[in-house]
C-alpha cells in the first residue's frame, strides 16, 4: 500500500542517517586509529545485513535475526550505535509474527539501556525509563495501527466478497429471467403454432377420403401456420420483435390473429378497438399480442366456444386488452398451467395487471391492463 511503502522508505533512510551519524560521532571521539577500523567494519556488516533483509523475499525471520546479531555485536563494541535500534523496531514489528514482537522489543530495549549506561558518567533513572518508554510507545502505536489496518483489510475483503456474491446473484437472476422469457416466448409462439398444426393435420386426416378438398384446405392452413412459426423462430433466435408486428400496427396484428383463429376453428372472433390509438412501444405491443395469442390458443384447443371477442381499449392512463369466449370455462384457482402463469409474469414485468374470470360452463374473460406511462 502507498502509505506503508512511504513509511518503510522513510525508515530505511532513517536507519542510514542514524548509522552514518553514529559512525561520524565515533570517528570524531576516537579518531582513525585504534579500534575505529573494526567498528566501521562492523557498521558495514550491519548495513549489508540490513540491505539484504530489505531486499530478500524468503525466510524473513532468519534474515532479521542476522540484522539483530550484527546490531548487538556493534553496540557491544561501540555503544553510540544504540539509537540505530529505532528503525530496527519498525522492521521487526512489521516483519516478524505477533508472538515475537515483545521478545524483540525487550532485547533491543535492553541493548539501548545498557549502551546508555555505558556512555553515561553516572547512573540515572532516565537512562532506563527513557528507552523503555520510547519502546513501549512505539510498540503500542504500531500494534494499534496494524490492528486497524487488518480490520480495514478484513472489511474490504468482506465488501469485495459481498460485491462478488451480488454480481453472481445478479447474473443468476438475469439468467433466470432470460430463461423465463424464453419459456414464455416458446409457449406463446412455437408451442401454440405446433398445437394448431397438429389440430389441422388431424382434421385433414379425418376428412382425407370423404372430403378431400376440405382436407387439402386444412393442409394448406397447416402449411401457412408452419411458415408463420418458422418466421417466429428465426426472429425469436435473433431476439427481435414478432413478425406479426413487422411494418404493422398492433391493431393490424390482432386483426390477422382473429382472422386466423376464426379460419382454423370456425369460431367467429370479433375484434373491437376503442379510444385513441397510442404508440405503446415494442415490448408492450409484443406483450399484448402474445397475451391475445395465448388466450385464443386456449379458445382453439380447449374452450369449444361458439363465439369469442377481443377488445383493445386505449384510455388516458392505460391500455386494456380483453379476450372473452363463451366456451367451457375453467376454475382459475385450480389451474396452474404455464400459459396463464406466463401471461401474468410477462405483464407484471411491464408494470401491468392481469384479471381472469371464469367458471366451468360459463366461458372465460381475460383482462390485461398496461399503464401508458410505461408503454411510452
Amino acid at each position: 500500500m502507498p502509505g506503508e511503502n512511504r513509511l518503510r522508505s522513510t525508515m530505511r533512510w532513517g536507519f542510514l542517517l542514524l548509522l552514518t551519524a553514529a559512525a561520524s560521532r565515533y570517528v570524531a571521539y576516537h579518531g582513525w586509529g585504534g579500534s575505529t577500523t573494526g567498528v566501521l567494519v562492523l557498521a558495514g556488516v550491519l548495513l549489508a545485513a540490513y540491505a539484504m533483509n530489505e531486499l530478500g523475499r524468503s525466510a524473513p525471520g532468519a534474515r532479521f535475526a542476522v540484522v539483530v546479531v550484527a546490531f548487538l555485536a556493534l553496540v557491544i563494541v561501540a555503544p553510540s550505535f544504540a539509537w540505530c535500534a529505532i528503525p530496527l523496531f519498525f522492521v521487526g514489528l512489521h516483519q516478524l509474527p505477533r508472538r515475537a514482537v515483545w521478545p524483540l522489543v525487550g532485547l533491543l530495549t535492553a541493548a539501548v539501556v545498557i549502551a546508555q549506561i555505558r556512555l553515561a558518567d553516572r547512573l540515572e533513572p532516565s537512562l532506563v525509563l527513557g528507552p523503555v518508554g520510547l519502546a513501549a510507545i512505539t510498540t503500542v502505536v504500531f500494534l494499534e495501527l496494524d490492528r486497524q489496518n487488518r480490520a480495514r483489510q478484513h472489511a474490504l475483503d468482506d465488501l469485495l466478497a459481498a460485491r462478488d456474491e451480488l454480481d453472481r446473484s445478479q447474473r443468476e437472476a438475469r439468467a433466470l429471467a432470460e430463461r423465463a422469457r424464453l419459456s414464455r416466448e416458446i409457449h406463446d409462439t412455437l408451442a401454440q403454432g405446433l398445437s394448431s398444426m397438429n389440430l389441422l393435420l388431424q382434421a385433414a386426416d379425418r376428412e382425407w377420403d370423404d372430403k378431400p378438398e376440405q382436407a387439402r384446405g386444412h393442409v394448406r392452413q397447416a402449411t401457412a401456420t408452419a411458415r408463420e412459426n418458422l418466421a417466429e423462430a428465426r426472429r425469436f433466435v435473433r431476439g427481435l420483435a414478432s413478425p406479426a408486428l413487422d411494418n404493422a400496427s398492433l391493431t393490424d396484428a390482432l386483426r390477422r390473429l382473429c382472422t386466423a383463429t376464426e379460419r382454423d376453428t370456425g369460431t367467429p372472433v370479433r375484434l373491437t378497438v376503442a379510444g385513441t390509438v397510442t404508440p405503446l412501444g415494442v415490448d408492450n405491443e409484443i406483450a399484448l399480442l402474445r397475451v391475445a395469442q395465448g388466450a385464443l390458443a386456449n379458445v382453439r384447443s380447449h374452450a369449444h366456444a361458439r363465439h369469442a371477442a377481443v377488445t383493445l381499449t386505449y384510455g388516458d392512463q392505460e391500455v386494456m386488452l380483453d379476450v372473452y369466449d363463451d366456451g367451457a370455462g375453467f376454475d382459475p384457482a385450480a389451474t396452474s398451467g404455464f400459459g396463464l402463469t406466463g401471461i401474468r409474469e410477462r405483464i407484471a414485468h411491464l408494470g401491468g395487471t392481469v384479471t381472469v374470470e371464469s367458471a366451468p360452463g360459463e366461458g372465460t374473460a381475460l383482462a390485461v391492463s398496461l399503464p401508458l406511462r410505461e408503454a411510452r
